[in-house]
């Protein structure tokens, strides 16, 4: 099983990342943080770095009943949803899949919740994928 899912688009990266944040938005998930790679690695580390943004997202009633589900479940929230930007030009955005990432907790009733989060990532990565053809 893969521990992610993604899309690569033909887009500016500015665009795909303001775009990103309005489709996870119109799929109820909340922007709790937003971290510009490129830019802290070169304040950070002195090093240059592809353009490369990482969007803490979360929605917040699969949040509530996760956290009902599994107290501990915190330490894996929010979801991150990454995008970046290939050589070629193209931005790729990618997923964590939650199912993969709780793989490791035996709870059923978090199970289900991990599996509604997957649906409505990937609805947002097909979502970028056919906004950006047409």
């Amino acid at each position: 099983m893969t521990y992610h899912f993604s899309a690569t688009i033909w887009q500016s990266f500015e665009e795909a990342v303001e775009k990103t944040k309005a489709v996870l938005k119109q799929h109820g998930f909340g922007m709790l943080t937003s971290i510009d790679v490129q830019t802290t690695l070169k304040d950070k580390l002195g090093v240059d770095f592809r353009p490369y943004q990482i969007l803490g997202a979360c929605n917040p009633q699969m949040a509530y009943k996760a956290l009902q589900a599994e107290d501990k479940i915190g330490t894996m929230l929010p979801c991150n949803v990454i995008l970046q930007e290939r050589d070629d030009g193209m931005v790729e955005i990618s997923a964590v899949d939650p199912v993969a990432s709780m793989q490791a907790i035996d709870n059923p009733a978090l199970g289900e919740v991990a599996r509604n989060v997957r649906d409505q990532l990937k609805a947002v990565i097909a979502d970028m994928a056919a906004a950006a053809k047409s």
